[in-house]
């Protein structure tokens, strides 16, 4: 068995159950959360939208907030302006553009503003079932690390993981990279010695 397939089948084994932590009950809600959890813990995410959702978890009540309004929601998310603008833009396009739907078809996500790359693909693959790999810290880390990708950029990583990562796989592998990235492949002090993919992890073998 090839090194890579050796790394996914035990990915596998240690995290069968890896699903999104993000709390949603619908396209949108994923949407706007996945915008908040840029460079935020998810679990402040869910307690943020654990209260902006009781009023505003459609595209149309969004808007009835002003920008000044949804930051007081989302203050403790961080970057808090950037964020606001986005999710404020996201949710006119798809009143405009849409008809108050998230798009289901990846193109057409790509085109929401704020959303990129990484936003679609997670929205895409985990409201519409698409095949994607959304590339995190978490993703391009764990996936450097272990031999799997050898990319200065989250879409050079992307493209490679879907070279050596099965398609039926994609959506998956996303889950089960962040997973170990957030239980074993920390990205400041990694348990290695406890790592069951030491062995023939490229981080570990050339310290």
């Amino acid at each position: 068995m090839e090194a890579n397939d050796k790394i996914l089948a035990e990915l596998a084994r240690l995290y069968p159950d890896a699903r999104p932590a993000l709390q949603y009950k619908s396209p949108y809600e994923l949407l706007v959360a996945v915008i908040l959890s840029a460079q935020c813990t998810d679990e402040r995410v869910n307690k943020v939208t654990q209260e902006l959702f009781k009023g505003h978890n459609t595209p149309a009540a969004m808007l009835e907030l002003s920008q000044e309004e949804l930051e007081k929601y989302i203050y403790s998310c961080g970057f808090y302006r950037n964020k606001a603008a986005h999710i404020l833009s996201a949710s006119r396009d798809i009143v405009d553009k849409f008809g108050g739907e998230v798009p289901s078809d990846f193109n057409a996500l790509r085109t929401l503003a704020g959303v990129g790359q990484k936003t679609a693909n997670v929205v895409w693959s985990v409201a519409f079932g698409g095949d994607a790999i959304a590339v995190d810290t978490h993703v391009f880390r764990v996936s450097n690390r272990l031999g799997l990708a050898c990319a200065d950029t989250p879409l050079k990583v992307e493209e490679q993981l879907k070279q050596v990562i099965p398609k039926s796989d994609w959506s998956k592998a996303h889950h089960w990279l962040i997973y170990h990235g957030r239980q074993v492949c920390h990205s400041q002090r990694p348990a290695c010695p406890t790592c069951t993919l030491s062995a023939i992890c490229k981080f570990c073998n050339n310290k």
